[in-house]
């Protein structure tokens, strides 16, 4: 599949998406947003999906007033492919409930699916997982736990994720965003690491800018393509327009 295939299957998934999500019956205080982006490096739990190469990513979300929500997003990656599969793009599809449980207190549930469409991989790389956050003030505490294999490892059902990280504004549109998170593999410690990211952001109207320095710790995590480091510490520029 070319590159602009993935980007056309990727744009029709998020298109799909967001139709049904505008569907969805609005109130008064309902919301629905998309957003588009690129990013030098897409890393997710510290670790680069696209080969320390850039990505494009969109998505859509619904939030209704009642607390509950869904959305779609995707990005261009290429770790699937050069694990010997046949996957160009990673599809996220999500939905959770989220609602203030006492004063300043914030509690966020879901599910997420990760889809990566036709990637053969055996076994598959598609994930499905549980969260649930708790928020108080700048800071909040997500833990994630796969209801399936993780991301291609055998045997791994019930890998969890913990995730701390905060929010500080440092006025005039700043922000900066600490974040520490340990994975673990069921049944293949090795695979187990901890990652770190401090991330500056400044927001222009619609539009966020992000300076962001990321590690994770692995050694593990080596692309088959060049025999990079896929955790290794880098600094990471992105931009996202929000409409």
């Amino acid at each position: 599949m070319t590159r602009a295939q993935t980007l056309n299957r990727l744009a029709l998934t998020l298109v799909a998406a967001a139709a049904a999500v505008t569907a969805l019956p609005a109130q008064a205080a309902d919301s629905l947003s998309f957003n588009a982006g690129v990013t030098t490096d897409y890393r997710y739990r510290g670790i680069s999906q696209t080969r320390l190469k850039p990505a494009l990513q969109g998505g859509a979300d619904f939030a209704a007033d009642s607390g509950f929500y869904v959305g779609a997003w995707g990005s261009t990656i290429k770790w699937v492919k050069d694990g010997g599969g046949d996957a160009n793009a990673e599809i996220d599809l999500y939905g959770g409930y989220k609602t203030e449980i006492a004063s300043g207190l914030t509690l966020d549930v879901g599910v997420l699916q990760y889809v990566y469409p036709s990637n053969k991989l055996n076994p598959s790389a598609n994930t499905l997982e549980g969260y649930g956050a708790l928020s108080y003030g700048p800071a909040t505490l997500k833990i994630s736990r796969s209801f399936t294999n993780l991301f291609g490892f055998a045997d791994s059902k019930g890998s969890m994720y913990y995730d701390l990280s905060a929010t500080f504004d440092l006025g005039s549109g700043y922000s900066l965003t600490p974040h520490v998170g340990h994975q673990t593999v069921k049944n293949l410690s090795a695979a187990s690491y901890t990652d770190y990211s401090l991330t500056l952001n400044k927001t222009i109207d619609a539009l966020t800018l992000s300076l962001g320095v990321v590690d994770a710790k692995t050694g593990v995590y080596i692309s088959p393509v060049g025999n990079k480091d896929l955790g290794k510490r880098a600094v990471v520029l992105g931009a996202k327009y929000t409409f």
